[in-house]
């Protein structure tokens, strides 16, 4: 099972939590739209609302009154692989011997069925098929025998693979980031308290102030009473493996993540993608929302050098930027809609084209990837149905190859048009008169990162975890399960 999904944590001195953590939850609705819920506690008992469906249809005054507490944990999911169900609604709640516990997930493991069978062979029953069940099991077993860090750095030295966590101990709230730091999360301050979310535009929401990233193999332990936060550096990681797609598509612009504001970002995406692949057209348009960002970039690069990279002439402006496609607003992202029949009808629901803007122009349409193809294919139909002369499709990122594991939905290598087909294919199926893409090393450039120290492995096939059947990037091995391991390296 794989998800997609947005956490958050607040502790307040004494206000209550339950609606900085709405506020927060629908900063970060964009990261799901399946499943809201939050878990709040009152310093005696745990309070928890989960339901199906969007944040502002989930939650109600009543609902958000009767979660007490200043202290609390959020989540937003949407599923891909697995459940489409409340039993798989976070954040996960469970009470055991050592108190109260709830957890959000952000991320993938790929050892969960491992953990799963070893818990229920100790006698764990499980109620859901996803993996943030099993993260909540074995923490709650480390808890009955170790203290809160310990038990925590004995279930990150078990479970493998991606992961941001949100939890909630009773009325302390921890947030955990994977060694390789692959989903992003970081720490935030309001006028009575910390936040600990997914991307800095939930804490922005709160009127906060981005404090800084969680490092990678951190525990943030933050006060019940709002007074500061603890850092714990359990795993020290060798090499990073950040996501470069929450750049490229999944984050919001205005959120700043590994300490890149993710608009300046795609700008500069949309730079290197002018001086790699720029072609002189009328218009440079983005496909809305997705590739506004990176076709600022491309136009403002295409302003000042011909495709070539000569400096243009001062009367030669170059391309003109325009909004050729106007967005039906009312329709969900195409890329998260679970199946494919409704992805394909939304397109058409969702884009309209300028005809003035478009007809007997050559258009270069800017987009962020192109994933199973559909919604290129039927743009590309779209602008010329509407009289362009040319359209030519650039892309800030390279070709998706393989399916993700860390927790996007690019569902398996048979459904990715790049991932048996050369781009002058995928030319030839999206009917653009162009196409081409943006290398990793630019991406790389992008982030001022070194490659190695980024997930690539949907556009290069390799991953920075063991996972079975697939190549890896780095000398990685995943942990041993078995009676010895939990207690291991304490």
């Amino acid at each position: 099972m794989t998800e997609k999904c947005g956490v958050v944590g607040v502790s307040l001195d004494g206000r209550d939590a339950a609606r900085p953590l709405y506020y927060a939850l629908y900063a970060l609705q964009h990261r799901g739209q399946e499943s809201a819920g939050i878990v709040t506690h009152d310093g005696f008992q745990q309070h928890s609302h989960v339901e199906m469906g969007l944040v502002g249809d989930v939650f109600d005054e009543g609902d958000l009154d009767a979660l007490n507490g200043s202290a609390g944990i959020g989540h937003v999911r949407y599923p891909t692989a697995g459940s489409v169900d409340d039993c798989c609604a976070q954040p996960f709640s469970v009470s055991f011997k050592s108190g109260s516990l709830g957890l959000s997930h952000n991320g993938n493991l790929v050892n969960a069925e491992e953990i799963r069978d070893e818990l229920a062979g100790l006698g764990h029953a499980f109620t859901s098929d996803g993996d943030t069940e099993v993260i909540a099991h074995d923490l709650a077993r480390n808890l009955l025998e170790a203290d809160l860090v310990r038990a925590v750095k004995r279930t990150m030295n078990r479970i493998h693979g991606s992961y941001s966590l949100t939890i909630s101990h009773d009325d302390t709230v921890l947030g955990v980031r994977d060694p390789r730091g692959n989903r992003p999360l970081c720490i935030g301050s309001v006028d009575d308290g910390y936040v600990i979310a997914s991307e800095s535009a939930a804490i922005d929401t709160l009127d906060g102030e981005l404090v800084r990233d969680v490092r990678p193999g951190e525990l943030v332990v933050l006060e019940p009473d709002g007074s500061g936060f603890d850092s714990y550096q359990l795993v020290e990681p060798d090499r990073t493996a950040h996501c470069f797609f929450e750049h490229v598509y999944f984050a919001r612009p205005d959120s700043v993540i590994d300490e890149h504001l993710v608009y300046e970002v795609r700008r500069e995406l949309g730079r290197k993608l002018w001086a790699e692949s720029g072609v002189e057209s009328d218009v440079v348009m983005p496909v809305p929302d997705s590739g506004r960002a990176f076709a600022s970039g491309y136009a403002e690069a295409a302003a000042e050098t011909t495709p070539t990279g000569e400096p243009r002439e001062d009367e030669d402006g170059g391309p003109e930027f325009a909004e050729g496609l106007m967005k039906n607003r009312y329709v969900g992202r195409t890329f998260i809609m679970p199946t494919q029949d409704e992805r394909e009808r939304a397109v058409r629901l969702k884009l309209n084209p300028i005809k003035s803007t478009v007809e007997g122009k050559s258009v270069t349409l800017i987009d962020d990837s192109i994933v199973r193809g559909t919604t290129s294919t039927q743009l590309v139909d779209l602008l010329k149905d509407c009289g362009a002369a040319e359209v030519h499709m650039r892309i800030g990122a390279p070709p998706i190859v393989a399916p993700c594991y860390m927790g996007i939905d690019m569902a398996t290598r048979g459904e990715l048009i790049a991932a048996d087909r050369s781009v002058e294919e995928i030319r030839d199926v999206i009917a653009a008169d162009s196409l081409a893409y943006l290398s990793t090393d630019a991406v790389a450039e992008a982030l001022t990162a070194e490659r190695g120290d980024l997930c690539l492995g949907c556009v290069t096939g390799e991953y920075p975890y063991d996972i079975e059947g697939e190549e890896t990037d780095r000398d990685v091995n995943r942990p041993d399960i078995g009676p010895e391991s939990a207690a291991a390296d304490d």
